[in-house]
């Protein structure tokens, strides 16, 4: 199948700065996080289905099989000693580790779309384990205020997430 050049550049340009900072986060450069994104891009145009509903959510689970993909390749390489100035990082790392560090990345990414007052909330009560007054303490806002936070920052956290690709 010949490759539509202009689709291509039109998924890349839709989606590949938000794709590349995901990646970022959990690759060691910005090549390594670019090569990641254009040939997810490329899978997710050849493999696509027709509907461009769920592309987004599509192209976030593509990116994330290519890292695990590519951590679980260099911990299958021999292993070298690092040289000066080497950071060392094609130690072998475990599957659990990987799904660990993608999942941290995925959940941040999703945080960081929810306004600053629902994510503060929402850290508050769910992180950091306070109870709702001590969080309205912390926030300076009514208890109740934290309450419909919380509410509203779950709700977006899981339309945040259904886009990032994760499945429930």
């Amino acid at each position: 199948m010949p490759m539509d050049e202009e689709a291509v550049a039109a998924i890349y340009r839709d989606h590949g700065a938000a794709l590349k900072r995901f990646a970022r986060r959990a690759m060691p450069s910005d090549d390594q996080a670019e090569d990641i994104v254009q040939e997810a891009i490329i899978r997710v145009w050849r493999q696509a289905p027709e509907t461009t509903a769920g592309l987004r959510a599509y192209l976030y689970r593509t990116v994330r099989n290519l890292i695990v993909d590519q951590h679980r390749q260099r911990a299958r390489r021999p292993h070298t000693v690092p040289g000066p100035g080497v950071d060392g990082f094609d130690t072998a790392v475990d599957a659990e580790r990987i799904n660990e560090l993608l999942d941290r990345v995925v959940m941040e990414e999703a945080l960081m779309r929810l306004t600053r007052e629902h994510r503060e909330a929402l850290v508050a009560v769910h992180y950091r384990r306070l109870s709702v007054t001590e969080a309205a303490a912390a926030l300076g806002v009514p208890a109740g205020t934290v309450k419909s936070r919380c509410f509203y920052a779950l709700k977006a956290l899981r339309a945040a997430l259904d886009e990032l690709g994760v499945e429930r």
